[in-house]
């Protein structure tokens, strides 16, 4: 292993919050028993508000961000990983309390690693990354849990919420890609060609979920996933169908949720809630092998934009105010 690599560093010393690239030598890295040289990571909106002042989440100072990454075992004094494996990383508060992917090389706890599928590449599985991983888990709630685990009624008519967004953007492809007729929802209207290229059927603007909610409206959906909360979620509990599905896993808009009960004990709605972070790894490992079934990368890759390290100062801001779309990745070979 190489004896200096680049990561992003954050810093705090009293009201002082500081980010910047630096070069690391290996005896930085404190935590896990698996040494991983890392080729890609995603920038998430968890990364961006972690990259703005910790957001509460980092506890200890000096930290390397970053909250997925995909890469190659260096070193393992673990028996599950071997030199030369090809790993993916989400979630367990990677990044968080421990040194996370903004970093050419990361050392972490072997059971935070998933080892990649045959069928996706590295980049791939960062083109997905925390965003994809939440999308497929959200998707599969909605349509599969209904249909399948419930032996519902078919599920048709679903509506994804924050479309144009990282999470939004694949789950409108997967629910495509399982039959069902999707309804993008987004704030950016010259987004509409692209949600349908995507798979969307229809995209209405964010503003028509955005009124007070009644506590039954006409039903609409037989599912969604939400990824922005507040009174666009108010209002898609509403519209839901009898015995439909509510996949919760954002809160982009709102943390805050004023809704009545009517929804749960008239129509039997399930609000469930999707948390990736802590997902067991035998769930994971099959997710993550049907992901090359449900997503067309070669679509997916026209609206990913690869960066480097250095350009993330400059781009999470953007992503803070809604100013951004897609899937950003960060190529951390070179």
């Amino acid at each position: 292993m190489s004896d200096q690599f680049k990561a992003i560093v954050l810093n705090q010393e009293g009201e002082s919050f500081t980010r910047e690239v630096k070069f690391l030598n290996k005896d930085f890295l404190k935590h896990g028993d698996v040494t991983v040289k890392v080729e890609y990571s995603g920038l998430n909106y968890k990364d961006a508000l972690i990259l703005k002042n910790g957001a509460r989440l980092v506890k200890e100072f000096p930290h390397i961000p970053g909250i997925d990454f995909s890469g190659v075992v260096e070193e393992s004094n673990s028996e599950q990983f071997k030199n030369g494996d090809e790993v993916i990383l989400t979630g367990w508060r990677v990044g968080e309390i421990y040194y996370g992917g903004y970093s050419q090389f990361a050392k972490v706890d072997s059971k935070f690693l998933v080892k990649k599928p045959k069928e996706l590449t590295l980049k791939q599985s960062m083109i997905m990354g925390t965003a994809g991983f939440t999308a497929l888990q959200s998707a599969f709630v909605t349509k599969l849990t209904r249909e399948e685990l419930l032996l519902g009624e078919k599920v048709n008519e679903v509506i994804v919420s924050g479309a144009s967004g990282g999470v939004g953007s694949i789950a409108v492809m997967i629910l495509n890609k399982l039959g069902c007729n999707v309804t993008a929802v987004t704030g950016k209207n010259d987004n509409s060609e692209y949600l349908k290229s995507i798979g969307a059927k229809n995209v209405i603007n964010t503003s028509e979920l955005t009124k007070d909610a009644r506590p039954l409206d006409k039903g609409l959906w037989d599912g969604a996933v939400d990824t922005v909360g507040g009174k666009v979620l108010e209002n898609i509990l509403a519209q839901t169908k009898e015995a439909g599905i509510v996949a919760s896993c954002g809160n982009a808009a709102d943390i805050k949720l004023n809704t009545t009960v009517m929804p749960f004990i008239i129509r039997g709605v399930k609000l469930w809630g999707i948390n990736s972070v802590t997902v067991s790894n035998v769930r994971r490992k099959f997710l993550w092998s049907e992901a090359s079934k449900l997503i067309d990368f070669e679509i997916l890759e026209k609206s990913v934009k690869e960066i480097k390290l250095e350009d993330v100062q400059e781009i999470f801001p953007k992503m803070l105010k809604g100013e951004t779309s897609g899937r950003y990745i960060i190529n951390l070979k070179d």
